[in-house]
């Protein structure tokens, strides 16, 4: 099962549905839907699995590249969801206890592949909650925005 989401459809009558290129520290390239704004500003559609520090609805700004990929250069408005990752051993789907108590917790998912699960978190819904259930379900997972040394500084030193 691949492509899992769980949460409103990517549809909109307002804006043009394109993709945007995210490039890493490595090199690798994610592309992310997001809806176009106009004047180079661009809504998140998509969960990133990857990135760090970007969410579901932030707004971002992107230029395009010669051969016109649009490529992300910033946040420009943060949406006030935040996005955690988690990994299961084995594979899985939308009927996972875990991913189903997610839900309940009032967060949403697209899955990677049947193993990696991006969450989508509200603003409504509490980080803490979430961690907490996490850790209690011995779940692994990882913070990507914000990420775990923008809560608690560096990273480094654990």
């Amino acid at each position: 099962m691949t492509n899992v989401n769980i949460r409103s459809p990517k549809r909109s009558d307002q804006a043009e549905l394109v993709k945007i290129a995210f490039t890493d520290d490595d090199g690798q390239v994610e592309t992310l839907w997001a809806f176009d704004l106009g004047g180079g500003r661009y809504r998140l559609d998509s969960t990133p699995w990857f990135q760090y520090g970007v969410s579901w609805k932030d707004v971002v700004a992107a230029r395009p590249d010669s051969d016109g990929l649009l490529y992300f250069t910033q946040v420009l408005e943060k949406s006030g969801y935040r996005t955690v990752r988690v990994a299961f051993e084995e594979r899985t789907g939308a009927e996972n206890p875990i991913l189903s108590g997610l839900q309940s917790l009032g967060c949403s998912f697209e899955g990677a592949n049947s193993r990696l699960f991006a969450i989508d978190i509200p603003p409504e819904v509490s980080l803490q909650a979430v961690r907490d259930f996490l850790v209690s379900n011995k779940v692994q997972w990882e913070y990507a925005d914000p990420t775990y040394a923008g809560l608690h500084g560096n990273a480094d030193a654990l």
